[in-house]
């Protein structure tokens, strides 16, 4: 199984390709998700969503249904009429206009907890929300403390903001692999070869 957050779907589509082959279930959340809930028709209010990738996102939703692969998107979510005023924050399974998507909300947090409870394997990167600011990252949280509880699954953050949100709530140590290196993480599930281990493979 695949989490999978952050702000772009640009930065994912090669791991979201490469993933396809292999993974299960794909949980997505952070601000790609709204890109891909746009992309079937769903208001997601003045949310960021990448314009020119919506054609791209309605395309993988399709092919993982041709591969009979799930993918899982959030059912309500944390808005608010500005970053900068949590004040305002609201939970609703759609997003009006005027409002932004800031974090996933309770609900999705108890479904991603049931399409992960029987997980083997884990592979989570990207937040799922805002998760620098208190008021936005209950998603993040959550999601993160109950990987730190599956016990007979391998569980693998990659990425600097994922593995900052595993150490900011203190689970970390109870994951199998916390890899800070964003980037080289997504190339190698990219499938490109990465310099370092490439070298050592060289060596006779």
């Amino acid at each position: 199984m695949v989490i999978l957050g952050g702000a772009k779907v640009s930065d994912k589509i090669d791991v979201i390709t490469s993933l396809m082959q292999r993974a299960d279930k794909f949980l997505i959340g952070g601000a790609m998700a709204y890109t891909f809930l746009k992309s079937r028709g769903e208001d997601v209010g003045s949310s960021r969503v990448e314009a020119d990738k919506l054609d791209l996102a309605k395309k993988i939703l399709e092919d993982a249904k041709k591969k009979q692969v799930k993918i899982v998107l959030p059912i309500d979510h944390v808005a608010v009429d500005n970053i900068d005023n949590p004040a305002s924050k609201k939970i609703m399974a759609t997003i009006t206009q005027g409002l932004l998507g800031v974090d996933v909300g309770p609900k999705t947090i108890e479904l991603f907890k049931s399409e992960l409870k029987d997980a083997k394997t884990v592979l989570w990167n990207g937040p799922l929300g805002i998760f620098e600011k208190d008021e936005y990252a209950d998603g993040t949280k959550e999601i993160a403390l109950y990987l730190g509880t599956l016990k007979n699954a391998t569980v693998i953050v990659g990425g600097g903001d994922s593995a900052s949100a595993a150490k900011k709530f203190k689970v970390a140590d109870k994951l199998s692999h916390v890899s800070t290196g964003g980037g080289a993480s997504l190339e190698f599930l990219e499938g490109k070869p990465l310099p370092g281990i490439a070298i050592i493979k060289d060596k006779k």
